[in-house]
């Protein structure tokens, strides 16, 4: 029974087996057929794809040929109308080469029928020369032989006959215009004058010692006065002004003969309130900011001054003096105001009288540049010789230089720029309302009185103030001790006591101050 079941066993498997196979064998030809099939469409596919890229490549090289070509029978075209241009200008060329060598062959032969014409004239006039030579000496020798004199001596006789005629026409012109120069000369001179000062505009000058500081309120007043007053004090001694506060609404007076010093002291402190904070060490770091603004500005001046004029080339040291006298006066007359209006008659009064306006002008700006000196040792010398002296040393012409010399008469004059240059000066200061004598002496007493105090060792700065009855000194706390500051406070009294005359009394007062000052970083 096991080996029957076993067998039958092995059937089954054989059938199973067979079935198996006959099974996959139809699956795999199923499978082969429907690859051949697909590999058919394939081919098919890309052989028509490949029809037409072929077709499209060939209609893209015939449009590649068909651009060449249109492309080289434009060059072609181009090529051939250059040709066909640069032959016509052949052309052109030959017949106007023709035309120019017709023209130049007319030339040629009018050229010698003139030169033979020429040469014609010449022998003509040849012959006619030496005939009339010949008949000259035949003359000059008749002549001769009727005067008895030779032809040198006739012309001798007759030169020296016209000498004399000459000279006795000469003298009496001279004579005659010498005589109506004589009568004329005043009066042509007043008319010149009084031209050129109708032609230039004046103003009459306004010059005093105080300035006007507004404030927008009165609460700004204790702050500029500080605790104890140290803030008006700084002030005081930074600037040399005198700060006057009391009941004026609204404002504080600077009192000050110097206007360079009352003009720092007025810019300091409107930064100072423009900006609130007012105390020593702030006001010391503005007032020396100002200082160089008004150097600055000095400079800026000047420049305006000589373009206004039309003045040119003039030496940055020169320019710098004549900004300076802005802040200069000259009894009560503003300086700068002064010299532009004595430029301006010079250039007037030289263009009446036919002279260089340009040259007079510049020398009428620069006549009084010595009052404006650099150093207190160059005050010793005559404004007129140190403008004089300035003007040599920075280039000016040797015309203008004795014109700034020689206006007060100091030296001889040697051109005529120089009398126009005084009597220019004459004008501007002696017209109404141009001058104030007191004035000029008051302020030179002030200087008198600070030179004074410079003239001891060891003196910083020194500043008259309170109208010349109060000298304040700030002295070098290094080289001068608080004994030393005692007694030299009573030897700059006894020196104002013994050199200066004054109304009333003078107080002296010396400062001495120890400072000990670190950054720290």
């Amino acid at each position: 029974m096991d080996s029957i079941a076993i067998i039958i066993g092995l059937v089954g498997l054989g059938i199973g087996f067979a079935i198996a196979k006959f099974m996959e064998k139809g699956k795999a030809s199923k499978t082969i057929a429907s690859a051949k099939k697909e590999a058919a469409n394939i081919i098919k596919e890309a052989n028509i794809e490949g029809e037409n890229i072929k077709k499209d490549k060939i209609f893209q090289a015939k449009e590649k040929f068909l651009e060449l070509k249109a492309e080289h029978e434009k060059v072609i075209i181009n090529k051939d109308k250059k040709i066909s241009e640069a032959e016509k200008r052949t052309r052109d060329k030959e017949s106007q080469v023709s035309s120019e060598l017709a023209k130049g062959k007319k030339l040629g032969e009018q050229l010698e029928d003139k030169l033979k014409e020429v040469d014609y004239k010449s022998e003509f006039l040849e012959k006619k020369q030496s005939e009339l030579e010949k008949l000259h000496k035949s003359q000059v020798q008749q002549l001769e032989v009727i005067s008895g004199l030779s032809a040198d001596d006739a012309k001798s006789q007759l030169m020296e006959s016209l000498k004399d005629t000459a000279k006795s026409d000469a003298m009496a012109y001279i004579q005659t215009t010498v005589e109506e120069a004589k009568l004329t000369a005043q009066q042509e001179a007043k008319k010149i004058i009084i031209n050129t000062i109708q032609r230039i505009g004046t103003e009459e000058a306004v010059e005093n010692c105080v300035s006007v500081f507004n404030l927008e309120s009165d609460d700004v007043k204790g702050r500029i006065i500080g605790r104890e007053g140290r803030n008006i004090r700084a002030l005081e001694a930074a600037t040399g002004v005198e700060i006057i506060v009391d009941d004026t609404p609204e404002a504080i007076i600077l009192s000050c003969f110097d206007s360079v010093r009352r003009e720092v002291a007025r810019l300091s402190l409107h930064k100072l309130v423009t900006d609130g904070r007012i105390h020593p060490a702030r006001i010391e770091e503005i007032v020396k900011k100002t200082e160089k603004q008004i150097e600055e500005e000095i400079v800026e001046i000047g420049k305006r001054t000589v373009i206004d004029l039309g003045i040119h080339g003039l030496h940055p040291e020169l320019i710098k003096a004549v900004g300076r006298m802005k802040y200069r006066s000259s009894y009560g007359q503003n300086l700068l105001q002064h010299s532009r209006e004595v430029a301006k008659l010079c250039g007037v009064m030289a263009a009446e009288l036919g002279l260089n306006p340009k040259l007079a002008k510049r020398a009428g700006l620069l006549h009084d540049i010595g009052k404006v000196p650099n150093t207190e040792a160059d005050v010793e010398t005559p404004h007129a010789i140190l403008g004089m002296q300035w003007a040599e040393k920075f280039g000016e012409k040797p015309d203008i230089c004795n014109a700034i010399g020689a206006h007060h008469d100091e030296i001889e004059m040697k051109t005529l720029i120089a009398p126009i240059v005084q009597v220019c000066d004459a004008i501007s200061g002696a017209r109404p309302g141009a001058r104030r004598q007191v004035l000029d002496s008051y302020i030179q007493r002030l200087k008198d009185l600070e030179d004074i105090a410079f003239g001891f060792g060891g003196v910083q700065k020194a500043y008259a103030i309170q109208a010349g009855r109060e000298l304040r000194v700030i002295v070098e706390s290094e080289k001068v001790s608080d004994d030393k500051a005692a007694e030299l406070s009573f030897e700059i009294s006894q020196k104002i006591q013994t050199d200066m005359t004054y109304p009333g009394q003078v107080k002296v007062t010396v400062i001495r101050e120890t400072r000990a000052v670190n950054v720290a970083k």
